[in-house]
């Protein structure tokens, strides 16, 4: 009866931390060494590392550079693209070590699953915070950064704590993810093409330099009768 409930909170650790990865991965990988390193939780062994000083230390400085970087509007997005390429592996690296010692076959299943779940979050943050760009005030985009920040916390407590209720929440996100992303994408593409309407319209409003008038041409020749010689 022991094995069941520590399966579903190992389930519900892997796929908590691969959805935190893809909000804010500095700030999941900090609380979960912080909770690990203070004997909150138990980590798997695979996930002790996060509990050394000098991870914690990288995490918390990389979190606070993320806090600035995450609410400059412009800037935002571009942190997003570039942590596409470092959210989403941690995602899925994530979800297979926390498991802890199981199969090969179950740990590439995890990382596969969790490198899904990160790569949705991640699509879903980074979409929306280009939409909430297009709105001129910062107060919107500091909301959006604190809520996703706040959010992480919670939903790694809820997981770590009340893992059946996290499973059933994190189903009930998934589901409202798969609905937000459709319509973030044609949002995006909306905006693109008011982008390219704009920058068509100045290039026709342009001023065209004036044409060198050309010399006007010469009347033709007229044509001599032919001379009669008799």
């Amino acid at each position: 009866m022991t094995e069941h409930p520590e399966i579903i909170s190992l389930i519900a650790l892997s796929m908590g931390a691969a959805w935190a990865s893809g909000i804010n991965l500095y700030a999941a990988l900090f609380v979960l060494g912080w909770l690990g390193s203070s004997g909150n939780i138990v980590l798997p062994e695979q996930l002790m590392i996060l509990t050394e000083p000098v991870v914690m230390a990288a995490a918390a400085f990389m979190y606070m550079v993320e806090f600035f970087a995450d609410k400059t509007p412009g800037l935002d997005t571009g942190w997003d693209a570039i942590h596409t390429f470092v959210r989403i592996p941690a995602g899925a690296v994530l979800a297979a070590n926390a498991l802890g010692d199981v199969s090969p076959a179950m740990e590439l299943a995890a990382g596969l699953v969790g490198g899904a779940l990160a790569t949705t979050s991640h699509l879903t943050k980074a979409g929306s915070r280009v939409l909430i760009n297009t709105s001129p005030e910062p107060v919107t985009n500091w909301s959006a950064s604190i809520s996703e920040d706040v959010l992480v916390i919670a939903g790694l407590w809820t997981a770590l704590h009340y893992p059946v209720a996290f499973l059933i929440l994190l189903v009930l996100m998934v589901l409202l993810m798969a609905w937000l992303l459709p319509r973030i994408w044609r949002g995006i593409r909306l905006l693109a093409g008011k982008v390219r309407g704009w920058f068509a319209a100045t290039k026709v409003s342009e001023p065209t330099a004036p044409t060198k008038a050309l010399p006007p041409s010469p009347p033709p020749a007229r044509e001599l009768p032919p001379s009669s010689h008799s």
